[in-house]
């Protein structure tokens, strides 16, 4: 399915690749490429299990694009500073859930990312589940050098993955991380050469695949909630979903 957004996705089987393309700008972001994003989630067949993201060209995503900054137009800094805090917030919302669908409980998302993935680009690749690095990516959280917060649900999954402290001092300061950084302070699940970043994520994917659906389905959120959870919490979370995997290997699922 093509966007003329910048956005492209593309379904083969249990896969699903959202390709960012718009690499003359180095896949910059628009709100239109995350109202297609947005799009893209509801028109997922319903087959699909794995999604990929990643970016054409020598960049994962530069970010914003940066005309929102200067110009004056449709969702411009400026015309955000002049509706109503409620309408700015609403229309915020409706940015996010072009990122927030890639925490779907049905499927596992995995980021491709080479070159520069800043600010939106960064909290893209933070929006999936898995991330693939190529050897040449840089990552930084640069929305405070424009006197910006993230806001494209990225706060919670990189205190997640790196603890507050590191969290904040990558916010704070918008500085870069390398990919052997990223890889050792969490960031990533695998660094590889950039000409092995496709195969390297299409193993990935299938590796997730070799598993039955609903078992990944399971594990999913019995990880994804285990921090809002207390041991005892866990382990009835742990008892339960492993009694509905045994009436449905054996046939007996509701």
């Amino acid at each position: 399915m093509t966007s003329d957004s910048g956005v492209r996705l593309d379904c083969a089987g249990p896969v699903a690749t959202v390709t960012l393309c718009r690499p003359d700008v180095l896949n910059a972001q628009t709100p239109a490429m995350w109202t297609a994003l947005r799009e893209f989630s509801r028109d997922l067949p319903g087959d699909v299990r794995v999604v990929i993201v990643r970016g054409e060209g020598r960049a994962f995503s530069a970010g914003l694009d940066l005309s929102l900054v200067s110009g004056e137009g449709m969702n411009s800094f400026t015309e955000m500073a002049r509706i109503t805090p409620e309408e700015s917030a609403d229309r915020i919302h409706g940015f996010q859930m072009g990122f927030t669908w890639l925490r779907r409980p049905d499927i596992v998302s995995i980021a491709a990312v080479q070159g520069h993935a800043i600010g939106a680009g960064f909290q893209l690749a933070l929006a999936c589940d898995l991330r693939v690095l190529a050897d040449d990516a840089k990552l930084s959280m640069a929305e405070a050098a424009l006197g910006l917060v993230p806001d494209l649900g990225g706060t919670k999954r990189l205190v997640e993955l790196v603890g507050y402290g590191r969290a904040l001092e990558l916010c704070a300061t918008a500085r870069r991380v390398d990919a052997v950084e990223a890889e050792r302070i969490g960031l990533a699940n695998l660094v590889v050469p950039r000409a092995d970043l496709d195969g390297a994520t299409n193993d990935l994917a299938a590796a997730v695949l070799n598993a039955p659906r609903n078992a990944v389905i399971e594990v999913k959120a019995l990880l994804s909630g285990a921090a809002d959870r207390s041991y005892a919490e866990q382990d009835r979370a742990e008892r339960e979903a492993q009694t509905r995997r045994f009436r449905d290997l054996a046939g007996l699922g509701e």
